[in-house]
C-alpha cells in the first residue's frame, strides 16, 4: 500500500489545520481590507472593483487552458513514480504551456477591451481599463503553472507561506492606493497583486526546479491539455455566470446592489475557505495519485468529507448567528441589507462540504467532458435561481438562490459519483452531515422567529452544541489515527 493510501485522519487534520490557520489569518486581513475598502470606495466602488475582478478572472479562465489544475494531476502521478527525469520533463512542458497561455491572455484582453466595456457598462467608455487587465491575466497564467508544480511536489509549507504573504501584500498595496486614487486605483491594484503573487511563487518554484529554456516544450501533455481545455471551458462558464449575474444586477438595479451582492457572497465563501483551503493544495494531489483504486478513493474521499463537515459546521453556525453584529462591524451600516441574504447563503456551504471532496474524483480521473457538464449544470442553475430569486425577493432572494444551486449540485455530484465511480458515501458522513445540517437549519430558523435575549441565548446554545460535537468527534479521529500509525 502506498504512502498516499496510508495517510489518514491525522494527515488530513494536520494540513487542513495548517491551511485553515493560514486562511484564518487571511480572513482577518481580508476583513480589515474589506472594511477599509467599504469606507474608501462605498458600495458603488466595491461593485466596480467586483466587476473588474470578475472580468480578470473570466479572461484568465478563458485563456489559461486549465493548466493550473490539470497539471497538478499529471505532475502528481509523475511525482509518485519517483522518476526525477520524467518529472523534470513534465515540469518543462507545463512551463511551456503556461508561457503560451500568458501571451494568449494578454492578446485577448487587448482585443476584447472595447467589447467588454460595451457589454458590462451602460455608461462611459471603460475599454482602456479592460485592456489594462491584460498584464494581470498573463501573470495569473504564469503563476498558475508554477503553483501546480508546488502542489504536485507536495511543497505545502511554501504554498501556505505564499498564501499568507499574498494576504499581507493585498492589504499593504491596495489600501494606500484606494486612499489616494479611489476608484481609479482598482485596475492598478489588480495588476500589482498579480505581480506580487507571481514574484513570490516563482521564487519558491525556481529554487527547486530551475527553468531550462532549451527544454521548454509544447509537444507533450496531450492528456493534461484535454482535461485543461475542459477545465478552461468550465471556468469560462463559471466566470461568465458570475459576470452575467453582476451585470444583470447592475443593469436591473444599480452598482450599489452589485456591491451588496458581492459583499454577501464573499463573506460566505471566505468563511468556507477556512476549511476548503487544503483541498486543492493537499487533497487533490493525493487523490490523483490513487485515482484508479476504487477502495482507496472511497476511503480518502469519505475521510476528507468527514473532516470538512466537522470543521466547517461550527464556523457556519456561528456566522449565521453573529451576522447582524459582524456586517456593520466588518463593513459599514450601508451593508446591513445583506444580513438576511448572507444568513440563508451560509446554508449553501453545508452542501458544499458534502460535494467538493466527491467532485474532485472526476478531476483526479481526468474525465474532462464529464467535469465540464457537471460544472456547467451548477452554474446554469445558479444563474437561473439568482435571476428568479432577485426578481421575486430582492437581495435576500440571491442568497436563497446560492443555497438552492448548491443543493442541486450536491444531489447531482453525489448521485453521479455513485453511479459512475462506485463511490459510496459512508454512514459516518451521512450521520455527521445530518447532525450539523439540523443544527444549521435551527440557527437559521432562529433568525426569523426569535428576537433580543432569546435569540442570543438559543443561538449560543446551538454554537456550543455544534462546536462540542465536532471537537469530540475530531478528537476521537485523531486518537484513532495515532493508534493506527503506531500499529
Amino acid at each position: 500500500m502506498s504512502t498516499v493510501q496510508n495517510q489518514g485522519y491525522r494527515h488530513i487534520l494536520k494540513y487542513t489545520g495548517i491551511f485553515g490557520g493560514v486562511q484564518g489569518l487571511q480572513l482577518v486581513l481580508g476583513l480589515l481590507r474589506t472594511k477599509l475598502m467599504a469606507i474608501l470606495l462605498a458600495p458603488s466602488g466595491m461593485g466596480l472593483a467586483s466587476l473588474f475582478q470578475s472580468t480578470s478572472q473570466f479572461l484568465s479562465q478563458a485563456t489559461n487552458l486549465g493548466v493550473s489544475m490539470s497539471a497538478v494531476r499529471q505532475l502528481s502521478e509523475d511525482y509518485e513514480t519517483a522518476d526525477k527525469a520524467l518529472l523534470e520533463r513534465s515540469i518543462q512542458t507545463v512551463r511551456g504551456w503556461s508561457l503560451l497561455t500568458a501571451l494568449l491572455g494578454l492578446l485577448v484582453a487587448l482585443v476584447l477591451g472595447p467589447v467588454l466595456s460595451q457589454t458590462t457598462f451602460d455608461w462611459g467608455n471603460h475599454s482602456l481599463h479592460f485592456v489594462l487587465l491584460g498584464p494581470a491575466v498573463a501573470m495569473i497564467a504564469l503563476t498558475g503553472g508554477e503553483t501546480a508544480i508546488l502542489k504536485a511536489t507536495r511543497q505545502l509549507g511554501s504554498l501556505a507561506f505564499i498564501q499568507l504573504l499574498n494576504a499581507v501584500l493585498a492589504l499593504l498595496i491596495s489600501i494606500p492606493i484606494y486612499y489616494i486614487y479611489g476608484e481609479a486605483g482598482i485596475v492598478p491594484v489588480i495588476n500589482l497583486m498579480a505581480f506580487a503573487t507571481l514574484l513570490f511563487t516563482v521564487r519558491h518554484s525556481l529554487r527547486l526546479f530551475p527553468v531550462r529554456w532549451g527544454s521548454l516544450s509544447l509537444r507533450k501533455g496531450s492528456g493534461m491539455l484535454r482535461l485543461g481545455v475542459a477545465f478552461t471551458l468550465a471556468g469560462v462558464v463559471g466566470s461568465g455566470a458570475e459576470m452575467f449575474i453582476r451585470s444583470f444586477l447592475n443593469v436591473t438595479d444599480s452598482l450599489d446592489v452589485v456591491g451588496l451582492y458581492n459583499a454577501g457572497y464573499m463573506i460566505t465563501i471566505t468563511y468556507a475557505g477556512l476549511v476548503f483551503a487544503a483541498m486543492e493544495s493537499d487533497y487533490f494531489p493525493r487523490l490523483s495519485a490513487v485515482n484508479q483504486d476504487i477502495e482507496a478513493t472511497n476511503l480518502m474521499v469519505n475521510k476528507q468529507t468527514e473532516v470538512s463537515i466537522l470543521m466547517m459546521a461550527p464556523l457556519l453556525t456561528s456566522l449565521i448567528i453573529f451576522l447582524p453584529v459582524l456586517i456593520p462591524l466588518l463593513l459599514s451600516s450601508q451593508f446591513l441589507p445583506i444580513v438576511a441574504m448572507t444568513q440563508v447563503a451560509a446554508l449553501a456551504m453545508f452542501f458544499k462540504a458534502l460535494t467538493l471532496p466527491v467532485a474532485y474524483i472526476t478531476l483526479a480521473r481526468g474525465y474532462s467532458f464529464t467535469y465540464l457538464v457537471l460544472e456547467s449544470a451548477y452554474y446554469v442553475a445558479l444563474v437561473v435561481f439568482v435571476v428568479l430569486g432577485y426578481r421575486h425577493w430582492g437581495i435576500w432572494g440571491t442568497g436563497l438562490a446560492i443555497t438552492l444551486a448548491h443543493l442541486a449540485e450536491c444531489l447531482i455530484i453525489n448521485g453521479y459519483a455513485r453511479w459512475r465511480y462506485q463511490y459510496k458515501q459512508s454512514s459516518t458522513v451521512m450521520k455527521y452531515g445530518a447532525v450539523h445540517l439540523l443544527i444549521g437549519l435551527s440557527a437559521y430558523i432562529l433568525t426569523m422567529t426569535v428576537d433580543e435575549v432569546a435569540y442570543w441565548l438559543l443561538g449560543g446554545v446551538l454554537i456550543i452544541v455544534s462546536l462540542s460535537f465536532s471537537l469530540w468527534v475530531l478528537n476521537q479521529k485523531r486518537k484513532s489515527s495515532s493508534t493506527s500509525t503506531r500499529l
